[in-house]
This record gives structure tokens, sequence and C-alpha cells, in this order.
């Protein structure tokens, strides 16, 4: 089970991929998703009518002005909840034309950021505006519990102070003791259910985020004292990033086992220890209690399993219907993550780049990369279609792989699939013009990228493996193509300086006049255990200050830079210059516009973006380079041309696409070989065939000069409407 909060538009998948695995091995499984149950528990007219009388019931309670106001709006608050979480949950949608008059719902302090709603919607629709004004009276609410019932609330997270880089477990294991709250009782309600339903012999909690570290203690507390025969094991992207050096016993006053990385061979094994089938030696990447003394073992005979072993995500379980759409933020590509229901894959385990230095490279989740083929990509998202009814995917990859994505993208329109995705990419050159063109036809409508720090010593620090340059390029081949690009930003790396900073945010400036970039977020640099950075700082010339490990967690690191600059005095103006650039707003405005601090001036010419865009990108193609046509078959005429006395034979060629029709002429016989030529090229055929294959069938045809018929106007003019080299 996931517990409390991670998101609430779609389940987390990390159970649904390990029951998947389960399946596989013919053993038993059953998933829950505690976040959404709470959730819907608690904001439903019962569960506010308790909320509100144990605040009422608050002995000499004083409270802020704007928790008083929605006290005294109370009433309006019970009435509505139930339509508005079935409006978020998509089953009511003309409420959106009453909430958009803004007389329905009552309005706290989260609504005085609405001044410029029409700003930030433009001309989106009244659904858009409508799920943003009650993600606004959801936010309200959750302010009222924040400050009167439990000051760990929060929608995607829960008690996350308490879990990040909590070196020591003194502080989370002290609110342990504590009674529980508000949230607690509900949420322990929940579990204490589906315990006596499903009468299980080892609960697994999935803990991704230090937001759901606390919720998953109270669960195993729960379990341990009312169930203390069911095992309880952890795993999940917490543990394994911060809990690898873990030494504090008393984490196993709640845990029997925690598990590190890939969890289906651990999880199997620890299934056939419990049964008795294996001994504890033959425990796989886990943590447990021997003689009082953390312990680890590792059976290094057992291998991972392949990804083509571990079966198909199984989402079966979850209440799909009772999730929750919202838009809190405009940011279009932040919205993409709690808007809409996801189903969540991976083309390929770990990263196929694995250099970047500020990444957890040396953790093998990262570190072994392994690609799944496309056909059984396909497989999986039919499977996943068939038993959610929803085709919108988010591969959450490190980084796809280039040539996967334009494999699975072929794949996906010869099966004449109809889905939605995105995915993380490197902007990497291999994303050309006519690679971008591709995805957009098989479904892709966004990326999200690292282009980090945009200067160019920086990203050869950071070995990043691109220039500003190139990812401009790239940008404008995706932007062209339809297929919306944002880009996460970092600050703050080992020895930027002040200058590096400004000329970053010019150049990301640059990209947003030009129109290649539609979304972004800036990131402050955070050194961590197990990057480059954090193994060997010195070799950045920087130093870590905490060297000494925690028996907790230990994962960030506080560094010291003494040749780079205060980072943290530029964090208000590059945001807030970012959400501006984002709707079009004081593009052209000098940059100093954003800071209240003396900047200094930028040093990146003003066209420099735009003299990357206009460098030659002309090269003649590879004769390996593979020729697909996406296009329909024409319609083939012949016809006599004459001009002053001599007549000779000649082809139209018609084509139909979904908006326009148009036509090419050439000489009769070679209008006869490209009809032929663009059926065998056509993306349905099972053999895809290279540049070379159709340069010999041309002069096996008994024309000559291929690249003279080739690279003219006509066939130029099939290239623009899915004749593509890839």
């Amino acid at each position: 089970m996931t517990p409390p909060f991670t998101q609430l538009n779609t389940p987390y998948p990390a159970t649904a991929y390990l029951k998947g695995f389960l399946n596989t091995r013919n053993i038993s499984a059953f998933q829950a998703d505690l976040g959404i149950e709470v959730t819907v528990a608690l904001f439903n007219q019962q569960g506010l009518r308790e909320l509100f009388a144990r605040i009422n019931n608050i002995p000499n309670a004083t409270f802020s002005d704007n928790i008083a106001r929605i006290i005294a709006l109370q009433d309006d608050y019970i009435t509505t909840i139930d339509d508005v979480i079935l409006f978020l949950q998509g089953h009511n949608p003309t409420l959106a034309h009453r909430i958009c008059k803004r007389d329905l719902l009552p309005e706290a302090s989260r609504f005085e950021q609405l001044e410029d709603l029409d700003w930030a919607f433009g001309s989106m629709g009244n659904q858009d505006k409508a799920k943003h004004l009650a993600t606004m009276y959801l936010e309200d609410l959750s302010d009222l519990i924040r400050e009167c019932v439990d000051e760990h609330f929060g929608f995607s997270r829960y008690a996350e102070r308490l879990g990040r880089s909590a070196n020591s477990f003194d502080e989370l294991y002290e609110a342990l003791q504590k009674e529980y709250t508000f949230i607690d009782q509900l949420l322990i309600n929940i579990l204490q259910a589906r315990m006596a339903t499903v009468q299980p012999k080892l609960v697994a909690i999935s803990v991704p985020f230090p937001g759901n570290l606390y919720a998953s203690f109270r669960c195993g507390q729960w379990i341990k004292q009312h169930y203390p025969d069911v095992k309880v094991v952890m795993g999940g992207g917490f543990a394994n990033t911060e809990l690898r050096s873990l030494s504090d016993p008393r984490v196993f006053e709640f845990y029997d086992f925690i598990t590190l990385d890939d969890g289906e061979a651990p999880i199997e094994n620890l299934i056939h220890y419990i049964e008795g089938k294996k001994t504890i030696e033959e425990l796989k990447r886990t943590f447990t209690l021997i003689d009082g003394q953390v312990t680890y073992f590792n059976n290094k005979a057992c291998a991972d399993y392949k990804q083509g072993q571990v079966g198909t995500p199984d989402y079966s379980d979850f209440l799909l219907d009772k999730y929750i759409s919202a838009i809190e933020v405009v940011n279009p590509m932040h919205r993409m993550w709690s808007d809409g229901r996801w189903n969540k894959l991976t083309m390929a385990h770990g990263c196929y780049w694995g250099k970047c230095t500020f990444c957890d490279i040396s953790l093998d989740y990262i570190r072994l990369y392994e690609p799944i083929a496309a056909s059984l990509l396909c497989d999986r998202m039919e499977q996943i279609i068939a038993q959610t009814g929803e085709n919108g995917f988010h591969f959450v990859d490190e980084a796809a792989p280039p040539a996967l994505m334009r494999a699975l993208a072929l794949e996906i329109i010869k099966r004449k699939l109809v889905v939605s995705w995105w995915t993380n990419i490197r902007f990497e050159k291999s994303f050309t013009r006519d690679l971008c063109l591709l995805l957009k036809r098989s479904g892709c409508i966004a990326v999200s990228g690292g282009l980090e720090v945009a200067s160019d010593r920086l990203l050869e620090l950071i070995q990043k493996g691109i220039t500003v340059a190139q990812v401009a390029q790239v940008n404008r081949n995706f932007t062209e193509a339809g297929i919306m690009v944002h880009a996460y930003l970092m600050y703050g790396f080992p020895t930027q300086t002040a200058q590096e900073t400004i000329d970053s945010l010019e150049m990301i400036r640059q990209m947003f006049a030009a129109g290649i970039l539609q979304s972004a977020f800036w990131h402050l640099f955070t050194m961590t255990a197990h990057s480059p950075v954090g193994l060997e700082p010195a070799k950045f010339n920087v130093r870590r200050e905490n060297a000494l490990v925690g028996s907790f967690a230990n994962n960030d690191l506080v560094h010291v830079d003494e040749t780079g600059a205060d980072h943290e005095t530029f964090s208000y103006g590059l945001k807030k210059s970012l959400l501006n650039y984002m709707h079009g707003i004081g593009i052209n405005e000098p940059l100093q516009k954003w800071f209240e601090f003396k900047i200094p001036k930028t040093k990146v010419v003003p066209d420099y973006i735009t003299q990357a865009l206009t460098q030659d990108q002309y090269s003649s193609a590879k004769p390996t380079t593979k020729i697909v046509w996406l296009g329909r078959q024409p319609a083939v005429e012949h016809f006599t041309k004459s001009k002053k006395g001599n007549s000779w034979e000649m082809t139209s060629l018609t084509f139909q696409d979904k908006k326009e029709k148009f036509s090419i002429s050439v000489g009769r016989e070679q209008g006869d070989w490209l009809a032929t030529m663009l059926d065998k090229l056509s993306v349905n055929n099972p053999k895809t065939l290279t540049l070379q294959e159709v340069k010999d069938s041309y002069h096996a045809a008994g024309f000559e000069d291929f690249e003279l018929f080739w690279d003219n106007k006509p066939v130029n003019t099939l290239h623009k409407v899915g004749l593509l080299k890839l």
C-alpha cells in the first residue's frame, strides 16, 4: 500500500508494478492507495461535520482572521463539498458554470491570489478555470486543517518536514509517541478496515517521498500493535536514497524489514522466508533487526529480474473513479502532474546517459540501464488501457532513450492505438525535426528535460553532454511539431557565479522570446550523498559540511561553495521572471526588473538563441537512415504535358490528409516508381527500408541521379507531410 500523501489525480505506480510482478509468480496480493482513501473520507459532508465539530470544541481557541472566516462559513463548506469533489473526479462537469460565477463556493485567503485569473488562464475554458477555483477552495480547507487540527497536513505530502533529511530518527520517533491527530485517526480507521478484509501475511508499504514517511510509520505502528504476527516491510524511493546507511534499531519497532532498490526479487525472497522456504541469509537487499542490531542481508547469488520478466503493472483494487484532478498552479507542465489520470509506465530501467554529476548515478536504479522492447511496451499499454479505461500514459523514465521512443512511436502507429503520452528526456541532437514529427503522430503531447544551468561551462562541469545552442534547436523541433517543452532549470551548482546565473536567465528569456520553450521551473542545487559531487566534492571546488553519517536518513548534504555566489538571494527573482515569461509578460524587459538588488549585466548577446536557430541544420542523410511514410497511399493519374511543340508523359500523385489535399507531379515512370515505393515505405509494413535501399531500388528501375530526384521540390513536399528520415 501507499500511505498518504503522494498524488490525488492518479495512483502512485510502485504497488501496481509489484502486483503485476507477483501475478507472474502466482502470489496473491491486494493493493491500496490510502492517500486517496483518506482524502475522500475527509472531504465529504460527514468528514467536514466531524472536522468543524472538533474545531468548534477546542477550548479557549483563538484563530487567525482567515481561519475565523472559514469557521464562520462552515455551513457553506459542508453544503458544497460533495458536489465539488464529484466535479473534480470528473463526475459532475456541468457544475463548472456555477463555480466560475464565483457565487457558489465560499472563498478565503487562497482566493486572494486570483486577481489575475484571466491572465493566467487566458482563453482556457470553463472546466479548467473551475478546477482551479475548486482547488483553491480545497486549499483553504487544508489551511484550516493545518492551523487547527494537524500541523503536518498537505495534499501531496504529509509531515514532509519530519522526513526530509532526518539524519536522526529522534524527532520522528517523538512525533509517533503522541496521540493520533485527526488525519491519523482517519488513516487508521481505513487501515483497520482493510486489514480485517484482506487478512494479509505481509504488508509492503511503499514510501516514495519524505511526504509519506510519517504516515507509513503510523501504519506500521498500528499493524505491529494489533497484528503482531503480520510482517511489515518498507520499500520505495525514500528508502532507496535516504536509508542506505540505516543503523537506528528503533525503526524496527514499526517495521520488520526495509528493502532497497528494485522491489521484485527482495519481496519474492521475503515471502519465501516468511513461508519458511528460505533462510534469513537468502534475503536480498534487506535490512532487519538481529539481536538488537540493524543487519543488512544481500544474497548476491539471487539475480534481479529482467524488465521483460516483471509483468504488466496491475491497476486493479485501486478506486480509479475516486481520483481528483486539481489545478493548483498554472505552470503548464506541473498542471499535467496533478490534472487527469495518467497510467504510469517505464520505457527503460535506469538512465542510458548516467553521467550527470549532480545525479545519484552510483545507485543501481539509475546506474543499471536496461530498455524494454517497443512491442512489449505496447502490449503493456494495451493491457493497461483495457484494465483502467484510460489511454493517457506518463513514462516516468530518468531520461527516455530517443531510439526507443522512435521504436515505440512506430509501434503505436502500426497498432493504430489512440493514446496521449509524455515523458522526461535529455535535450540531445537525436531529436531531429522528423523524429519529433513521428513522436507527435504517435500521441506524444509533451516532454520535460533538464537544461539545468544554461551555461556551456557549467553544462560541461555537470557532464550533461549538451550545449545551450543544441537545446534551442531541439526545443524548436519539438515546438514546431506541436509538442510542449518543459525545462528543469538549476541554480547554485558548485562554482556558479552571479554572472552565470544572470546569463542563464538571459538564455531562458531568449528561448521564451523565440517561442521554443513553453514551461520551466528553477530548482536550487542540492548536494546528495550518492552523486559524483557528493562523493568527491573537492573535484568541484566545494566542501561538505556534514561529513558525519546519521543513524537514520542520509542523502542531502550541506556544502560550502567559497567561489560561487550567494544563490538563495536569486531565488525569488528567478521564479518571478519565469512565471511572467510563461504567460508572455515582461519578456523584453531588462533582467534587473525581477530583482530587488543590483545584478550584473548579462554578457549574452541579445540574439544568441535566434543565431543558434538559424545555424545551417541541413546535413545529408546517412545511407542507413530509415525512411518512413506516415501518409495514405496517393491517387495516381497519368497525363500528357505539352510545351513548345514537345509533349511528355507525367504522373500526378494526389494525397489526402486529415486537414487538406495536396498534389505533386513527376515524370510518368518516376511517378509509378514513387507510388510503389511509398507503399513499401508505409509505416504499416513490418520492415523499414533504409535510404540506401530506396536509392538501390531507384537505380534498379533504370533511373539515374537519385539525389537530384529525391532532394527536389516534389519529394521535398512529401517530407513536409509525412515522409520522414529517421
